[in-house]
């Protein structure tokens, strides 16, 4: 984990929370729907995962951390869609589970290559302007 963010606290919360919708409309009976686009839900679960990946990949930056973090959240999202199976109310997709891994494939590259260390500038910044 990245320790020397000073807003380790806020980061994480935000992060969990992000986590916890993803869950809750993952389970729910009738998402919102994005009306005309083809294909759209898939977009979603690929978006969804990519940012929760790159998110907790800010925080915890050890490369062991960002792969427990892409195991984790791969298997997240395996488990979510077992259970829209199961509960009667949503369907089980593996377009889906495929959307929801090269989301979180595609936050862990991010993670590591193009973003490395954004959330750490930011929270510089912030850290900068509070203490002025």
């Amino acid at each position: 984990m990245d320790k020397t963010l000073c807003f380790r606290p806020l980061w994480l919360l935000c992060g969990w929370a992000m986590l916890v919708v993803a869950v809750w409309l993952s389970l729910i009976g009738a998402p919102p729907q994005a009306v005309g686009i083809p294909h759209a839900d898939k977009l979603k679960h690929l978006l969804a995962y990519a940012v929760l990946m790159g998110w907790f990949g800010q925080i915890y930056t050890a490369r062991g951390a960002q792969r427990g973090w892409l195991i984790g959240l791969v298997l997240m999202g395996i488990m979510l869609e077992f259970l829209q199976g199961w509960g009667g109310v949503r369907f089980f997709e593996y377009a889906d589970m495929l959307a929801n891994t090269l989301g979180a494939l595609l936050g862990y590259w991010l993670t590591r290559g193009p973003l490395a260390g954004t959330l750490a500038r930011v929270d510089l910044q912030l850290a900068r302007k509070k203490g002025t």
